[in-house]
């Protein structure tokens, strides 16, 4: 499998994991006391680090430091939109595809040779 494609599968993997860990705590441990939120948060986090350092391990050995950013900065966006709106319930917005633009732009200007 290329370098490109095993990277970006972990990543989006490993994003799954950080954004569960960074947000579900909002709609499902609303009810708990921070410090038990913040635990079970990293709980997932540390297996999103378990994803997420081999997968930047991987991709730096044919990608330089600014374009793993920038994918994971995509990766991260697209994962967190569908998040958003099918597990925490929010409105879709016409301010997502307009970020996404701005990090097609990115993509573009960082990965261009």
């Amino acid at each position: 499998m290329p370098i490109f494609l095993q990277t970006t599968g972990l990543l989006i993997l490993s994003n799954v994991f950080m954004t569960f860990a960074w947000y579900a705590h909002l709609r499902d441990l609303r009810d708990k006391p921070w410090i038990i939120a913040a635990l079970v948060s990293w709980g997932i986090a540390l297996a999103e680090y378990l994803i997420q350092v081999p997968a930047n391990r991987i991709g730096y050995t044919s990608m330089n430091l600014p374009q793993l950013k920038i994918l994971q900065e995509v990766v991260t966006l697209g994962v967190f939109v569908p998040f958003a709106i099918l597990y925490m319930g929010q409105p879709l917005k016409w301010d997502f595809l307009w970020a996404g633009l701005c990090l097609l732009g990115a993509v573009y200007f960082i990965f261009r040779t």
